[in-house]
């Protein structure tokens, strides 16, 4: 049965789509153009819309054969990328009349109309194994009979609905991915909000807010982002397939980044501008929104076979780029190597894409193309363009419109200002901003925590102030490669930071800290030192106090090192296998020791902390400290912060460090936080949470406390899920904080607070709130004895036997305790058996209603008491009647299932069932035997029990889903 509350969301969204043009299919006739739940296809409209826009060669043999390759695909990420070919229309089909491949065309992008667009709702997909009954997939959207987005609706009231509704996804991912390979987008909504998302690749920091629309209410939403022209450029232009370190990955342009597209495709198309300004966060994915942007341009005819140049800042990402843009299928690219190689490509008029370093226009002739459908994007838009290479750039090509992309703010400070590069055909100097706060809001990026090093390994100040802080060619610094060049003059500076006594004892902290904070939060860690030689002997006084295998040095070759420099060395594929393996769990390197390689362009979500020890300022510490602002999750624990540890003293003078705009600089340090920000926060919740639960607690007996809990949290609902919300933000600053000596005063607490936790996890068994598992941190407090709890642990399990429910139910003084064994016992006794003994399921349902009436106070504990202990019994003598029975397991379930119906002589049709079981073995898991059984069985009940048709396919099926169900669960 649908929830009424998610019923009107799913409903809402189905009208608002035929609203938008989408033609609504009942579920019965979906299920009939899919000639069944295995199918995937809508049929006759496929065949129809092939026909239409293939007519010079397709046929029906044809057809028939894209319709098995589509619903045969490779169930994996890599067999949705092929289908996401066949949908571009990059897949070929061999045309035998013609003898020759032809590029099949599935959707036609360039004229709306020519598609059909159809939506239904309570889709129901069954392979082999499993079906997504009786979850159904609350709504499914086809073009032309393609399924392409699936919905999930949840009630706004539901606690935690998103992350609820993504575990459905998941599972989907998980159970039918025959189905999920086809479909290229997700959609979550709980009304309030709607996200959307790629398929194959679910996680938070994937799933994105739709801000797209028009206005602000649900209807505008939803008929924006189902827009029909919308839906086809999300299949056609905003989902990537990029292959990353040997890796696939599958990725969908967020919102800034369409809107960013939008803002930059109307630009180039305006006659009376010629330049834009787009200033994407660090992280936020601008590197994406070029390419998206360059390929639009070159592929759209109004453009006349342009010319798109993209402009990087280091030879790194050059070849970053390049990958880049070959992975998503991007032709005509072309590397300018060399100054003569750029040359050559502009005066031979190179049509296509043009990757280029922007000193390699040094020297440009003027004029050397005056073309005007040239297109410039410049990444890390900052100095440097304002300089002699941006004007023998902007020379060269006078015609060209220039496109500047950054990461950070524009710096108020040295030269030509980047506003005015870029900037001067907008009111407020940007096409399109997409600053930090909007970023943390999104979840696009994490905000970072500072900590400052005790002061002994601090930079003397003085020396900091005249050799760094004070320089004034330093201003504005941009370049990291300008920085390095200018702090190798620094002697003194240099040389104080490279103390041997100062950078061991760094070495040890380091140590001690990545051991202690970070380590056991599953992350990873920079060392970024003040160079080359820095990085090496911090290697080596590292080993001194951490495993060897733990870190490694990672630095570009220089012409004169000598041969101990060279022994750090690593050539490009052991590089590449380093870098791949510090973004795993587990695996070594854990620590990267560092200079200014991976400082720009590396991508690695596990990184948490950087700890910093090289003089850093401006755009340079902004792109460095950027490596630790990006989500990551791990086994349902979230990286909440980056943590930056200052062995410099940079961060006690940010003012000074970061010469912007008032209202930029506000805007960061929204996003940077001292670390004692957090322990107040932690202070000022664990007081109020202290007062508002655990102080009506003091001085009450063992039993009245438990009373306490139980009655003031089953109040209502909304006061349980304040609770978990306190709680979750709460245990997330201890993981980041502990084991800092700032939390002891509050340990007791805390871990009382835990022992409430636990106790509502149990009771009302809810296993979709997040952290249902405690992290590791958490998890040791509450083993450590030497801290002893406050709250009893009343939610001991007892393994289920007729011994055991004696002992909980005659204990005295506490029935809300006996409760809880009774209900803690019999649900994990059921979550354990139920493959071995399927008859639990109804059992079970049984259950969790005696504990819902409980709950909710619709009984009391010793009716509570008295109805769980008949569930036990029940269980005792089913058990035992399995077990005499001679059935097998899902015989006797079959058998367990017909006499709770009240069906007479129930052991005659588990009979028949079980020989059926042994003609169809596979039944379980191939749906046509599944298929043969449910008909034998149905009309066995019509012919020897009286039953109509209608009753006797409901009573079958609905036994038959339950004993897979018990398969399934016992399984996994």
């Amino acid at each position: 049965m649908i929830d009424g509350e998610k019923a009107t969301v799913q409903n809402s969204i189905v009208r608002y789509a035929i609203e938008n043009g989408w033609e609504y299919i009942k579920p019965e006739d979906c299920l009939r153009m899919r000639q069944g739940e295995t199918g995937i296809i809508l049929r006759e409209i496929f065949e129809k819309q092939m026909m239409k826009l293939n007519s010079d060669f397709m046929d029906g043999n044809i057809i028939q054969d894209l319709i098995k390759k589509i619903e045969n695909i490779r169930p994996n990420l890599e067999g949705n990328r092929e289908i996401w070919e066949y949908l571009k229309g990059l897949k070929t089909v061999f045309v035998p009349d013609q003898k020759r491949d032809r590029n099949v065309k599935m959707i036609d992008f360039e004229n709306v109309d020519r598609n059909i667009f159809n939506v239904t709702d309570e889709f129901t997909y069954k392979n082999e194994r499993y079906t997504n009954t009786p979850d159904r997939a609350d709504i499914i959207f086809f073009i032309n009979g393609i399924p392409v987005f699936i919905v999930e609706t949840k009630a706004a009231q539901v606690l935690n609905a998103i992350p609820i509704a993504m575990e459905q996804i998941l599972r989907y991912h998980k159970e039918i991915p025959e189905l999920m390979t086809v479909l290229q987008s997700f959609q979550i909504t709980d009304i309030i909000k709607f996200f959307y998302g790629p398929t194959w690749s679910v996680s938070d920091s994937t799933l994105i807010e739709w801000k797209m629309n028009r206005g602000k209410d649900f209807e505008s939403i939803i008929k924006s982002f189902f827009d029909k022209k919308i839906a086809l450029e999300i299949v056609n232009d905003y989902i990537l397939f990029i292959e990353r370190d040997n890796e696939i990955k599958k990725v969908i342009l967020k919102s800034h980044q369409i809107r960013a597209v939008e803002k930059i495709i109307e630009r180039v198309e305006d006659k009376n501008k010629s330049r834009g300004l787009i200033w994407h966060t660090q992280g936020s994915g601008k590197t994406f929104t070029m390419i998206v942007s360059g390929r639009k341009i070159f592929l759209d005819p109004k453009f006349e076979n342009p010319t798109i140049i993209m402009v990087v800042d280091r030879n790194e990402l050059e070849q970053q780029m390049f990958d880049n843009l070959k992975k998503v299928g991007f032709e005509n690219i072309a590397v300018a190597n060399s100054i003569d190689d750029l040359r050559n490509l502009l005066i031979n008029d190179h049509r296509g894409l043009i990757v280029t370093l922007i000193h390699k226009f040094r020297g440009m002739l003027p004029e050397i193309s005056t073309r005007s459908n040239i297109y410039v994007f410049v990444d890390e838009a900052h100095r440097s363009v304002g300089g002699k290479f941006g004007n023998f750039m902007m020379g060269a090509l006078p015609n060209a419109k220039y496109i500047g992309f950054t990461g950070t703010p524009v710096a108020s400070t040295r030269g030509p200002n980047t506003f005015i590069i870029f900037g001067r055909d907008d009111e407020n100097g940007y096409l399109d901003k997409y600053g930090i706060i909007e970023s943390i809001s999104d979840n696009t990026t994490l905000p970072l925590t500072y900590q400052i090093a005790p002061n002994h390994l601090l930079v003397n100040k003085e020396i900091l102030d005249k050799e760094f802080l004070e320089l004034t060619e330093l201003y504005g610094v941009s370049d990291i490669d300008e920085l390095n060049e200018i702090l190798t003059k620094q002697v003194t500076l240099r040389n104080e930071m490279k103390n041997p006594e100062r950078m061991d004892n760094i070495a040890k902290f380091v140590a001690d800290h990545f051991k202690n904070y970070v380590e056991p939060l599953g992350y990873k860690a920079f060392l970024v030192a003040v160079d080359r030689e820095a990085c090496v002997l911090y290697k080596k006084l590292l080993d001194k106090y951490l495993p060897a295998e733990y870190s490694e040095v990672i630095i570009s070759p220089y012409y004169n090192d000598d041969e101990e420099m060279k022994r750090f060395y690593k050539s490009r594929e052991i590089e590449k296998e380093l870098r791949n393996k510090f973004k795993e769990q587990d695996k070594n390197p854990k620590i990267f020791i560092v200079t200014d390689k991976l400082l720009t362009g590396y991508d690695a979500p596990i990184l948490y902390a950087m700890y910093l020890d090289k003089p850093m300022r401006d755009h340079v510490l902004l792109q460095a400290i950027a490596r630790i602002n990006r989500p990551y999750e791990y086994q349902g624990i979230k990286k909440k912060y980056g943590l930056v540890i200052d062995f410099v003293g940079i961060f006690g003078y940010l003012k000074k460090a970061l010469l912007f705009d008032a209202q930029d600089f506000n805007d960061i340090m929204f996003a940077i936080q001292n670390i004692d920000l957090l322990k107040n926060t932690f202070k000022e919740l664990i007081e109020k949470m202290d007062d508002s639960y655990l102080s009506k607690l003091r001085g009450l007996s063992h039993d009245k406390m438990i009373d306490e809990v139980i009655n003031m949290l089953k109040e209502s609902e909304s006061k349980r899920n304040e609770f978990y919300r306190e709680y979750n933000e709460l245990k997330d600053l201890y993981e980041i904080l502990s084991p800092d000596p700032f939390l002891r005063p509050y340990l007791h607490t805390f871990k009382d607070l835990t022992s409430i936790n636990m106790i509502l996890q149990k009771l009302f068994g809810n296993k979709d709130m997040p952290y249902y598992e405690l992290s590791k941190k958490t998890a040791e407090l509450v083993g450590n004895n030497a801290i002893p709890a406050n709250i009893p642990n009343v939610t001991k399990s007892y393994e289920l036997t007729p011994e055991a429910i004696t002992k909980i139910t005659s204990k005295k003084g506490n029935n809300n305790e006996q409760v809880f064994n009774l209900i803690i016992s019999i649900r994990e006794f059921i979550e354990k058996n139920i493959n071995q003994l399927p008859f639990l399921i109804p059992i079970g349902e049984r259950a969790e209603k005696i504990a819902k009436d409980f709950i909710n106070n619709q009984i009391n504990s010793e009716i509570t008491i008295e109805e769980l202990k008949k569930i036990a019994e029940e269980i005792f003598k089913e058990k035992e009647e399995q077990s005499k029975s001679g059935f097998s397991k899902e015989v006797f379930a079959f058998y367990y299932f017909l006499k709770i119906n009240n069906i007479k002589e129930s052991e005659k049709l588990a009979n028949i069932f079980g020989e059926l079981t042994k003609k169809y073995p596979k039944w379980y898991k191939n749906p046509s035997q599944e298929r043969d059984i449910k008909i034998i069985l149905i009309n066995e009940l019509i012919q020897h029990y009286n039953f109509t048709r209608e009753k006797s396919t409901s009573l079958i099926k609905d036994i038959i889903e339950k004993i897979k169900q018990g398969i399934k669960n016992g399984s996994e």
